[in-house]
């Protein structure tokens, strides 16, 4: 059936301008993402919120980010970190207000910065007002609520598992089951509703009327249950994500949803996007969910997931880029985000991080960062059991339950107690010594991590070759390496990245012409100023680096 997204939402103050861009910003946009909770906090209370965000808001504008994509900052009871939604249009007390959500879009657009915000569309908070109707016996139809197994109804109504480790399924007194694929304070909408569909029409025009430019879609691939609850049939479910098609994730009805709000988007002057938080088995079902007329971009989590080997990477972005390709949209790239291992720890050691970084940024499409990363800050992994706050940590057979690693608060100053966080402590500890990886302590460290990204960054939005520039094009390169080259009318950039444990040479990249621009290796390399020598007519790749060249 067709759904007419047209509900009218009320807004405190309209619509705030956007940055003056091209229409298609998107394609190749570098966008921040914002774990609110840890990033800044104005009010001492050791929890970051909008204000702070908004203070911190020129380290993103001068890092050369196009855009920051905020994580839930909506009314909650903060059972999985916000994720957990009581009140679509509220903002949670312990994050400010709706005024402080106004006045960070408004500051962000002053900074040419566009703001993205998530969407919840899988499930709500069991606090939202609807759950609380149902259980008491009204509006069940708007989530999944069936009987049980069983001649007494105790056994679940299926086999599916919670995403977070345990059944997927909650009785209630009155004998009945509800699903909740995630947390079981996290029921599952069910999008069979007209009622779901209309309240998220009206959500989305709530906030892009206040003048938000696009929605992280989370579990994108949600929503939409096989008819009959069929049985998966297997155990350990969560580890089947992404690697095949699931009764309830991946189902071909997600795809109505975003074609609706595809059409929502495309109503509003300027250009308002979505980017899809999508696992699917393959890249071209991934493709499905960026066709024309759906949703604009998708993560690409093979990339995020995929090993510092060259071999490895070199297929991930040839099918990262046909799949794509072949629907006419853009890659996307990211290495690290608030549910994974910080890349710095996984793909081991700040040299590879670096290096990865230059790799990523160098690939054409759009490119995420997560909030310090740009600082080289590693996984934070003896955090005390009893301060971890990750529901998944308590529950077996689901997620590792160890995402606070990435979430500890990032530090902006050498000192102080908390790094320059905020004027109090921080919700989760931030390790010792902290202060030597801030902002403060690498800003103007021409070897710093930060610098390296202010500076590829600025390279990058300024050479005609690198964003949405031209193709990929491999070169001939030893084992190991990875040498691709990009034109534009205008110049060339070859990329060279040795994913090797030693140094390798190479044929000089763009010949005797060739001048490197920018080296992802340490300062303890010895990389003249115009590139590592080698014999005539070569260099030498320093291992674990990465490199542009201007050809």
């Amino acid at each position: 059936m067709a759904h007419e997204l047209t509900t009218p939402a009320r807004t405190p103050r309209g619509r705030r301008p956007a940055p003056p861009d091209r229409p298609d910003w998107w394609r190749d946009a570098v966008i921040y993402q914002v774990y609110v909770r840890s990033f800044a906090d104005s009010d001492g209370d050791g929890i970051g919120d909008l204000r702070g965000a908004r203070e911190r808001l020129p380290h993103l504008a001068r890092l050369g980010a196009d855009a920051v994509w905020l994580t839930p900052f909506y009314a909650s009871p903060q059972a999985d970190g916000g994720y957990d939604v009581a009140d679509h249009r509220a903002v949670d007390p312990v994050f400010g207000d709706l005024a402080d959500a106004d006045d960070l879009v408004r500051a962000a657009h002053g900074l040419g910065l566009r703001v993205i915000v998530d969407v919840v569309p899988n499930h709500t908070s069991d606090r939202h007002p609807w759950f609380q109707e149902a259980l008491a016996g009204t509006g069940r139809d708007r989530y999944h609520f069936h009987p049980g197994k069983g001649p007494d109804g105790s056994l679940p109504p299926n086999d599916w598992e919670s995403v977070f480790g345990g059944p997927a399924w909650t009785r209630v007194p009155d004998g009945s089951w509800y699903l909740h694929l995630f947390a079981p304070q996290q029921p599952d909408l069910n999008w069979e509703c007209e009622e779901v569909w209309a309240e998220f029409a009206s959500v989305l025009r709530f906030w892009l009327d206040l003048g938000v430019d696009g929605f992280r879609v989370d579990v994108a691939h949600g929503m939409v249950k096989a008819p009959g609850l069929p049985d998966v049939g297997s155990r350990e479910q969560a580890r089947l994500i992404g690697a095949q098609r699931l009764p309830f994730f991946d189902q071909d009805g997600v795809h109505e949803i975003h074609r609706g709000w595809r059409r929502l988007l495309d109503s509003y002057e300027g250009r308002r996007i979505a980017v899809a938080e999508a696992w699917a088995p393959t890249p071209e079902r991934l493709a499905l969910y960026v066709r024309p007329d759906e949703l604009h971009q998708a993560f690409n989590f093979p990339y995020l997931q995929c090993p510092w080997d060259a071999d490895a990477l070199r297929r991930v972005i040839d099918e990262s880029l046909r799949a794509t390709g072949s629907v006419g949209a853009p890659a996307t790239w990211v290495l690290s985000n608030h549910d994974v291992v910080r890349h710095t720890t996984r793909l081991g050691g700040l040299r590879r991080a670096r290096a990865a970084a230059l790799l990523t940024l160098a690939l054409p499409g759009s490119v995420y960062l997560y909030q310090g990363e740009e600082l080289g800050l590693p996984e934070v992994t003896d955090l005390p059991d009893g301060l971890r706050q990750d529901p998944a940590f308590r529950r077996g057979e689901g997620q590792d339950g160890l995402r606070d690693g990435c979430r500890v608060p990032i530090p902006w100053t050498r000192d102080g107690p908390s790094y320059g966080f905020g004027p109090g402590g921080s919700w989760l500890p931030q390790p010792e010594g902290w202060g030597a990886l801030s902002v403060a302590a690498q800003t103007g460290d021409p070897a710093s991590t930060l610098e390296l990204y202010r500076t590829a960054l600025a390279v990058r939005r300024e050479h005609p070759a690198l964003g949405a520039g031209g193709a990929v094009e491999w070169l001939p390169a030893p084992r190991g390496v990875l040498a691709f080259r990009r034109t534009a009318e205008g110049g060339g950039v070859v990329c060279v990245a040795n994913t090797t444990d030693r140094a390798v040479g190479i044929p000089r990249p763009g010949g005797p012409g060739g001048r490197l621009l920018l080296s992802a290796a340490a300062e303890e390399d010895p990389v003249p100023e115009d590139g590592p020598r080698g014999p005539a007519g070569t260099v030498t790749v320093a291992p674990d680096s990465c490199s542009w060249w201007a050809i």
